[in-house]
């Protein structure tokens, strides 16, 4: 049975909150007095990461692994849904940022860009917060198997690459007095910053998708490897995994044996079950058993050929 972590998933999720909210009370004061058009986007993005929060917090609550009548396989899938809550909240970013970008190059004020030393060091604490928070987040995400903070870890994370190029730019606007050209450079990184956030949206996607849409967890030859150690079995078929190895697996297949009684079959599906479990814990696995008499054309990874039927 898999582990209910979401009290500390909670208590991790309301930290990076109260602190997100800071950097993006920071970031919104500095870009304005600053008129920073790359670290008004990077507040947006700050913005996000607070929404990510309370999204984390609501699908969280619904996210308990433990079945229910309704739902016979746990709700751990919402846990899934909120990271993917928190791509479609980076691809809002993303345009925004894009759309800010365009408009200021064709329809911009004009205004320069001004920053001084103090409000670069106070974007240093900024950028020092948000790579505290993706460590942490990560840290514990990894330690808990928890998706809505790993994903929420690349989504901060994304905001510390984002903080560094916005950092770079109001450098480069220093010396913009000597090279005038310079004050274009505020603009042109708002691209790239972009360009950080969209990758993390779409490195989001990709490790909560598979999960929803049941891709195959474990190698069917994995599995196939570990059943055929165990004595009485003569073969196995239809293998079929779903989920996330170390978080929550379902393993399903029929599973041929030696066995004249219910009794030996029960106890060879036992020893199957255990060896799983060691392996690839937690799961839930469900095993068909047939007589050795059984044939069928379907019984996959034999150790002689697709083909051959035990």
């Amino acid at each position: 049975m898999a582990t209910d972590n979401r009290v500390e998933v909670r208590r991790v999720l309301l930290i990076t909150l109260g602190l997100n909210l800071v950097v993006l009370a920071i970031k919104a004061v500095v870009g304005t007095l600053t008129g920073s058009l790359s670290l008004l986007a990077d507040a947006l993005h700050s913005v996000t990461d607070s929404a990510n929060n309370i999204l984390g917090l609501v699908t969280n609550h619904f996210a308990s692994p433990h079945p229910d009548r309704e739902h016979p396989y746990g709700h751990q899938k919402f846990d899934a849904v909120g990271a993917l809550g928190i791509a479609a909240f980076l691809g809002v970013a993303c345009f925004e940022i894009l759309s800010s970008a365009i408009e200021r190059i064709f329809f911009g004020d004009g205004t320069p860009v001004e920053v001084s030393p103090r409000e670069l060091w106070i974007l240093l604490v900024v950028l020092g917060i948000n790579i505290f928070v993706a460590f942490y987040e990560r840290t514990i995400g990894r330690r808990i198997g928890s998706s809505i903070l790993i994903a929420d870890a690349k989504h901060t994370m994304s905001d510390v690459w984002v903080t560094i190029v916005v950092m770079a730019g109001l450098i480069a606007i220093t010396f913009a007095s000597r090279w005038p050209w310079l004050q274009s450079v505020d603009v042109i990184l708002a691209f790239p910053v972009a360009l950080l956030v969209f990758r993390s949206g779409w490195e989001v996607l990709a490790d909560n998708l598979p999960w929803l849409v049941d891709q195959m967890a474990i190698a069917p030859e994995a599995i196939h490897s570990i059943t055929m150690q165990v004595p009485g079995v003569l073969n196995c078929h239809d293998i079929a995994s779903r989920g996330v190895v170390g978080r929550q697996v379902f393993i399903e297949m029929h599973l041929i044996v030696d066995a004249k009684d219910v009794e030996t079959a029960h106890a060879i599906t036992e020893e199957v079950e255990a060896r799983l479990q060691a392996r690839f814990s937690p799961a839930r696995i469900l095993i068909h058993i047939e007589p050795p008499s059984y044939q069928s054309p379907e019984i996959s990874y034999a150790p002689d050929s697709p083909e051959s039927r035990e």
